[in-house]
């Protein structure tokens, strides 16, 4: 008898551990092959004589006629300090390829139509706009980019502190799937703070399906612990909303309360310095979650495709308490 009770005790535990797994696509029959290119290598390590050669086979990356705009860059001091850094950071790539891999693996899956890009890294110069950029024959990843949030060169740049857990390695993955993001998903009707939350919402539900091995905190550039505070802090945050009647309200200034990187969301009460910024985001994404979760059946395509208000009164969304 106490036997049969340890067993449908482990039984238990094994299925409640199932329940809450997330589901997993097996993408590992997917065709997908291509090599980092390290064009940030090639360049900055490059003999003058060979630029030439190197242009023509990059040509998409030098617009301008004029290779002294080109040749400026390889001989200025504060960039191949920069490059420097990356190759100190970036000696090898590690795992990044293969995990790129799966990104594009999850990416043919729910996407059969898109193409497998070249994999291209190099240096921007630190422009936080184009970090990662996703192009139907070209994926760009600027690794100066990514060297690190406590990184002394951004702190001499000036760049927040409370936006430099964006120029973690973490960040890449996700930075891939937001640029690919971009022009899948159908753009607000109205500036509505609903609309702003349901769009970014779609976003990271979007990580969700090609980044499952990534941390939910990494997909939304929060550290653990902003993460869990928004989980602990849900029900109080949306009552908050609803109480304001500010979910249908278009001011900027609301969306850029709960919407704008920020160091932290602006209730107006206590909890604002323990609250992490964009937290109207965070709360699209449960919404769009609960939405499907409820209904299974709607497909990415039709999801992105969806209006806030009918896709938010569809969701069925209750915060946990």
């Amino acid at each position: 008898m106490k036997n049969n009770f340890l067993l449908l005790i482990v039984v238990l535990l094994l299925n409640s551990c199932k329940d809450d797994e997330k589901p997993k696509i097996d993408v590992s029959s997917i065709p997908v092959k291509f090599k980092v290119e390290r064009f940030d290598k090639l360049f900055y390590e490059m003999k003058l004589e060979d630029f030439p050669k190197l242009k023509r086979e990059y040509f998409f990356l030098f617009p301008e006629n004029d290779d002294t705009i080109y040749t400026n860059k390889y001989k200025n001091k504060d960039i191949q300090n920069l490059y420097s850094e990356v190759k100190k950071k970036y000696t090898t790539l590690g795992s990044l390829e293969t995990d790129i891999e799966d990104v594009l693996k999850h990416t043919k899956y729910y996407f059969p139509e898109t193409k497998t890009p070249r994999v291209i890294t190099l240096l921007t110069e630190i422009d936080l706009d184009a970090k990662a950029i996703f192009h139907p024959d070209y994926l760009f990843v600027s690794l100066d980019c990514y060297l690190g949030e406590e990184h002394e060169i951004y702190n001499t740049l000036g760049i927040p502190k409370y936006k430099r857990i964006e120029l973690n390695q973490s960040q890449i993955l996700p930075d891939i799937v937001s640029s690919f993001s971009y022009g899948k998903i159908a753009q607000p009707k109205d500036m509505t703070l609903l609309s702003l939350m349901i769009y970014m919402g779609k976003e990271l539900y979007l990580k969700d399906l090609l980044l499952p091995e990534v941390a939910d905190h990494d997909k939304i550039a929060y550290t653990a612990e902003k993460y869990k505070w928004c989980e602990e802090n849900e029900a109080q945050m949306w009552s908050f909303l609803i109480e304001d009647k500010l979910l249908y309200d278009a001011n900027p200034k609301t969306a850029q309360r709960f919407m704008s990187d920020a160091p932290f969301s602006k209730f107006y009460l206590e909890i604002d310095n323990e609250s992490p910024g964009r937290v109207g985001q965070w709360i699209g994404w449960q919404i769009v979650k609960s939405y499907m979760e409820n209904n299974p059946k709607t497909t990415i395509k039709e999801l992105f495709k969806m209006d806030a208000r009918k896709l938010f009164e569809k969701s069925k969304y209750k915060p946990k308490k």
